[in-house]
């Protein structure tokens, strides 16, 4: 089993959702719930479609972890 790290975005019509270590996997849905089903089904179809064309897929399990960062606002010294 291969584990992947999705990304989700909130956007205007819901949630996009992306594979950090496979980009080119990346779909849309009106709520997370949705947007993860999607996902998990272009997930699906891109491991079918690598295997029938013998492309080698990605590695997965990522380490994805936030940095926090202080922004300064514009005209404000250090």
């Amino acid at each position: 089993m291969i584990n992947y790290t999705a990304k989700y975005t909130k956007i205007d019509s819901g949630y996009m959702g992306q594979l950090v270590e496979w980009p080119e996997v990346l779909t849309e849905g009106k709520d997370l719930e949705e947007c993860r089903a999607m996902l998990r089904d272009a997930l699906n179809e891109m491991v079918l479609a690598y295997r029938q064309t013998g492309r080698e897929m990605p590695n997965g399990n990522a380490l994805i972890e936030q940095l926090a960062i202080e922004v300064q606002h514009v005209g404000q010294t250090a």
